[in-house]
């Protein structure tokens, strides 16, 4: 089992953590991560794009010129894609772009990324992720110190929803805030963390309390 420090705000080791065999010894093929992450975003289509025909768009009803003698290609319509005004061939119509990954898939790919985090030394844990009021300074310090400030794209997990804490850290474009995954009416309240959040982000900050509700929902 492999073992993290865990750091308080201002960025002194305070303890350790010992992660499950589960999560340090979690792999993820290529291809199990691909369909995963393609699943994820894919659901997270609307699907709700429409454009009209040249059956749906109001106006031509009648023949714009006679058939014959008028040295004109034949026209039957003024609303045929190639007129303006008129509708689109091939329409995008709303659809379903849903896919499917079962569960024990998409839980192998999420704690396979997650592994790899902590294997490469991009995790960071921090004893708690927690503020007072709602204010940007104090989040900005608390990256500082645990030298998470000149990443690119951070990753925040809470284990828990928290509106100060939400509130935070929303004003930093380069940080992401997402929470642990919950059991219940808790879990359909909450933006869990997927396998996307962990691939696109090159640091990972997780309170020690997240940690141990991902051992305790997915790590079995």
């Amino acid at each position: 089992m492999a073992k993290i420090d865990v750091k308080s705000k201002d960025g002194k080791k305070v303890g350790s953590v010992e992660l499950s065999a589960a999560i340090a010894e979690a792999k993820a093929s290529h291809a199990l991560l691909h369909r995963t992450v393609v699943a994820e975003e894919a659901n997270s289509r609307q699907g709700t794009q429409a454009a009209k025909t040249r059956s749906e768009v109001s106006g031509g009803g009648r023949k714009p010129y006679r058939q014959k003698k008028t040295g004109r290609a034949r026209q039957g319509s003024t609303r045929a894609p190639h007129y303006a005004h008129g509708g689109m061939a091939l329409a995008v119509k709303p659809r379903d772009y849903d896919k499917k990954v079962n569960r024990k898939e998409r839980r192998a790919a999420i704690l396979g990324a997650l592994a790899a985090k902590a294997e490469g030394g991009d995790m960071v844990v921090a004893d708690d992720i927690v503020f007072a009021e709602p204010k940007t300074r104090p989040a900005i310090e608390m990256l500082k110190a645990l030298e998470l400030a000149q990443s690119r794209r951070v990753l925040v997990v809470l284990p828990q929803y928290d509106e100060v804490t939400f509130k935070c850290f929303r004003n930093l474009p380069n940080v992401t805030v997402r929470t642990a995954p919950s059991k219940g009416e808790e879990a359909a309240k909450t933006a869990v963390f997927s396998a996307r959040d962990l691939l696109v982000a090159h640091k990972v900050l997780i309170a020690k309390d997240a940690l141990a509700k991902i051992e305790e929902v997915w790590a079995k």
